[in-house]
């Protein structure tokens, strides 16, 4: 197939360029500032997707059939709501598929967990500009699939692994949140399933996050113990006191998306402690 990854330059992007090439697709990829020099296997596209003309150029030149948009900026409206337009329309006047990238930044916490079925209830800024990117989505593109993710580790390239490893080795300051729980997911298992919902042309709704809720803390003594760090000296802290907005607890429920995969979403605890026995003085 020939697969266009929108943010190919990202982290998640990395993973989704090197699955896709891979597998033997044809694959274009698109970056904002830099191209990268490590990641061969696509045709690399200069695109900003707060240009209408930008996206629409990018999808003409490399007319894919798919393409999975993992693009975002999280404190810019326009890149993150207003770019996913732009990316829907241009693929829905060219006639490809897309997999749009979600958040769990769509709901407010206020409920024990989220399913496909809950409506958006956003309380951040970020919050809402997903949601409205979800709406656009829709409006443009009923058949493409939108993905909700949650944090995205794995592979030692996360911004979340960063700091733990600086936390644990002293060399940052501040505090892992113990009110702020997510599901998080391993980048290699969410690529996987969006690589999949693009071939199989998987539509509507799809929740894909890790089978573990673990606040921000614990998540951060997991990826200490797997670097062989000292996780005694992660401080904890509490995003209440420090005056911050939620959501605070968003636990996705993957149940009925699971039941639709074939790639199996695994939980923190599992991933990391399975990377741990692998080698624990380096991220696998």
């Amino acid at each position: 197939m020939r697969v266009l990854i929108v943010g190919g330059s990202g982290f998640l992007g990395g993973e989704l360029v090197r699955l896709c090439a891979a597998a033997g697709h044809d694959v274009g990829a698109t970056y904002l500032t830099a191209r990268p020099a490590d990641r061969p296997g696509a045709e690399w596209l200069p695109l900003d997707v707060r240009s209408r003309e930008s996206v629409e150029a990018a999808v003409s030149a490399f007319r894919p059939e798919v393409a999975i948009n993992a693009a975002y900026r999280k404190a810019d409206w326009v890149s993150t709501a207003d770019g996913a337009a732009h990316v829907a329309r241009a693929l829905s006047r060219a006639g490809g598929r897309l997999v749009h990238v979600s958040s769990d930044a769509v709901f407010s916490g206020a409920a024990p967990r989220y399913d496909e079925a809950c409506p958006p209830d956003p309380v951040s800024p970020y919050g809402a500009a997903k949601a409205a990117a979800e709406t656009a989505v829709r409006a443009l593109l009923p058949d493409a699939a939108i993905v909700r993710t949650s944090l995205i580790v794995g592979n030692g390239g996360s911004t979340h692994e960063s700091l733990a490893r600086s936390l644990a080795t002293g060399l940052g300051q501040g505090v892992l949140f113990t009110d702020d729980v997510k599901c998080p997911v391993h980048v290699g298992d969410l690529a996987a399933a969006l690589v999949e919902a693009a071939v199989r042309g998987l539509s509507g709704v799809l929740h894909v996050a890790g089978s573990d809720a673990v606040s921000r803390y614990e998540l951060g003594s997991l990826i200490a113990r797997r670097d062989g760090l000292d996780a005694a000296r992660l401080r904890p802290g509490r995003r209440s006191d420090a005056g911050l907005p939620g959501p605070f607890e968003v636990r996705l429920d993957c149940t009925a998306t699971q039941r639709r995969l074939r790639t199996r979403l695994r939980g923190a605890r599992e991933f990391l402690a399975a990377q741990a026995r692998t080698d624990p003085h380096k991220p696998a």
